[in-house]
């Protein structure tokens, strides 16, 4: 078993994300981009993915609901990716240097399977990961308790010595539920002194 462990979320946590990130670059009107991403594709609609719904049932149903902005869904399936612009800042350097003292890393994400499956190959840092739970796959999303406890089983961990890191309250209060601390995430220096003061990093 392992007795101490981080565990990370991925999205606004390691990576940015924000459908606006893709759909600025096709939507010049600021007014009618806030209506498409608050109407048509919403993080609501999009979380369906995160569940385990698929893509291709997802996308016509959506498209026949919204028939004039069939282009518009097919480029969210097309070019989610962009929806990704970069690292959170420092999150990833505190990744490569909790690695680099030796502790263990896993991630539980609220993340679509075939989204993984395109996004994952693009990111090496996910290396030094040795387990990812991943919501769409599993057709578990947090804060569902059941998805923390399918973590302890599968990633051998004492929660006790595990820590979760996350950027939304309910599901750091679900990860605490199951028995492991929880870091409500903000930026990378509030999670530096937080690793600090828990004796995963030497300050």
């Amino acid at each position: 078993m392992i007795e101490r462990c981080v565990i990370f979320d991925v999205g606004r946590v390691l990576f940015d994300w924000d459908l606006r990130h893709l759909f600025a670059k096709l939507i010049a009107d600021r007014e009618e981009l806030e209506w498409f991403v608050t109407h048509v594709v919403t993080p609501e609609w999009h979380f369906q993915h995160d569940a385990g719904r698929p893509l291709a049932a997802m996308l016509p149903e959506r498209k026949a609901e919204f028939p004039g902005h069939a282009a518009l869904i097919d480029a969210y399936a097309a070019r989610f990716n962009e929806t990704i612009p970069g690292p959170v800042p420092g999150s990833l350097e505190l990744v490569e240097r909790l690695d680099a003292a030796g502790v263990p890393l896993f991630a539980i994400t609220n993340f679509g399977h075939e989204f993984w499956a395109g996004f994952r190959p693009t990111q090496p840092i996910f290396d030094r990961f040795r387990d990812i739970i991943v919501s769409g796959t599993e057709k578990l999303m947090k804060p569902d308790p059941a998805i923390f406890a399918l973590a302890i089983e599968r990633f051998g961990i004492d929660p006790a010595g595990a820590l979760f890191v996350d950027d939304v309250a309910e599901n750091v209060a679900a990860a605490e539920e199951a028995g492991i601390a929880g870091h409500l995430f903000k930026d990378a220096t509030a999670l530096e002194r937080d690793l600090v003061l828990r004796n995963y990093l030497v300050g």
